[in-house]
């Protein structure tokens, strides 16, 4: 079982920044991806940036060059660095852990979610 917890959410202004953090009960050294989804009102979750335990990321396209995820093995934590916010952006924002052995979402992790209000 793997435990995720969020933190970082909050309400900014459209242009401002802001810094998710999930921290995993387990240790992040191997996994087969970790990352985060958002899900605003009315719409399905959608990716918005993975990466794997190699390092390789992946972006949505419309956070391309705004988000940056990261991760500290010590701490056992990845971060979303959310740049250039846009209304368009907000949502509840969760963490997502899949496990080294898994090639579906069936065995996925997910954190309770933490909301993001980009207002204009």
């Amino acid at each position: 079982q793997v435990h995720l917890v969020e933190s970082g959410g909050g309400l900014v202004q459209s242009g401002g920044s802001l810094r998710l953090s999930c921290t995993a009960s387990v240790p992040i050294v191997s996994f087969n991806t970790m990352g985060w989804y958002r899900q605003a009102p009315g719409k399905q979750r959608e990716l918005v940036a993975t990466m794997t335990s190699g390092g390789s990321t992946n972006y949505a396209d419309s956070v391309k060059g705004r988000f940056t995820i990261s991760r500290d093995n010590v701490k056992n934590t990845i971060y979303l660095q959310m740049n250039s916010l846009k209304p368009e952006d907000t949502a509840v924002y969760y963490c997502n852990y899949r496990p080294w052995y898994s090639g579906s979402n069936r065995d996925d992790y997910w954190g309770q979610g933490t909301q993001v209000t980009v207002s204009s």
